[in-house]
């Protein structure tokens, strides 16, 4: 992927893993607030992994700031799901509910798993096809078009939601979910959204990432750094924000995430990650 114009993205810089949900969550509150102000529904994606963890620092992140999230206006969607039961451990679904959903007042009709009923044998496809029209078209309507905010993970290969690198799926063009039957990590059936509602159609975009191994990822992605003041990112002890310039064409499928038009890209990472993945302008 490549563009006329350098691409930007701000990135959060927490010291330590332990706090970073801190920083994760000041982009959340923000997306929050605009969404409700102005359509009085907030939509959310989010993917699995390690991220769901980092979200349960979010209720006292609002309380903090004194903002009320309004839980019951919520709608979250999964930005990926594997295609097994939500009781399975690999479930993406089972893992936001246990350590964020379940823990505040989002009611569980506003939480969209995939429909288990199509479970089985060659089954993805129908699937993704259900998801699509069930849950992210209608969501889609009730926010103008835009999901309000995507929160993702990336991986040591930097692939993100279940776009591989250099899988077709990579080049869809025209569906919102689609599937996956040979994914690189296991389970192999998946289903994710894919770049048209990631780059055409979220308000925000935020990627979360922490530890060492996620140094390479950063350090082929962004190019020179320059240090920007944000007044929430500085009340967090030792924490930066940066504006970054992306590299082009994007190295893996995680660099091709860049919102259009008045969409914003941001990634919150730790120190450890940060430290040999990101060049600081000295200009």
């Amino acid at each position: 992927m490549s563009s006329k114009s350098p691409y930007d993205a701000k990135v959060l810089i927490s010291p330590t893993a332990s706090t970073i949900g801190n920083l994760l969550s000041f982009p959340i509150i923000q997306a929050c607030q605009s969404a409700l102000n102005s359509r009085n529904a907030f939509t959310i994606a989010l993917s699995g992994g390690s991220l769901p963890t980092f979200l349960q620092s979010l209720p006292q992140a609002f309380q903090s700031s004194g903002i009320d999230p309004q839980w019951e206006k919520w709608h979250v969607l999964l930005a990926d799901e594997r295609c097994v039961p939500s009781s399975d451990d690999d479930s993406n679904l089972k893992s936001i509910r246990e350590h964020f959903t379940n823990r505040v007042d989002i009611p569980m009709e506003n939480v969209y798993g995939i429909d288990e009923t199509l479970l089985g044998k060659g089954c993805s496809k129908a699937v993704a096809q259900a998801y699509m029209t069930k849950v992210v078209m209608p969501l889609l309507e009730i926010s103008s078009g835009m999901i309000d905010c995507v929160v993702l993970g990336f991986g040591p290969d930097g692939h993100t939601c279940s776009l591989f690198p250099d899988h077709p799926l990579l080049k869809e063009q025209s569906l919102l979910v689609s599937h996956i039957d040979e994914s690189p990590k296991p389970p192999p059936s998946r289903i994710t959204l894919t770049f048209p509602v990631l780059n055409e159609m979220s308000r925000w975009v935020v990627f979360c990432g922490v530890g060492a191994s996620k140094s390479p990822i950063l350090r082929n992605v962004f190019g020179k750094a320059v240090v920007l003041h944000d007044e929430n990112v500085n009340s967090v002890h030792g924490a930066k924000c940066l504006v970054v310039e992306m590299n082009d064409p994007a190295p893996y499928p995680c660099a091709m995430v860049r919102p259009s038009g008045e969409g914003l890209l941001i990634w919150v990472v730790d120190g450890d990650a940060a430290k040999e993945g990101i060049v600081f302008n000295q200009s």
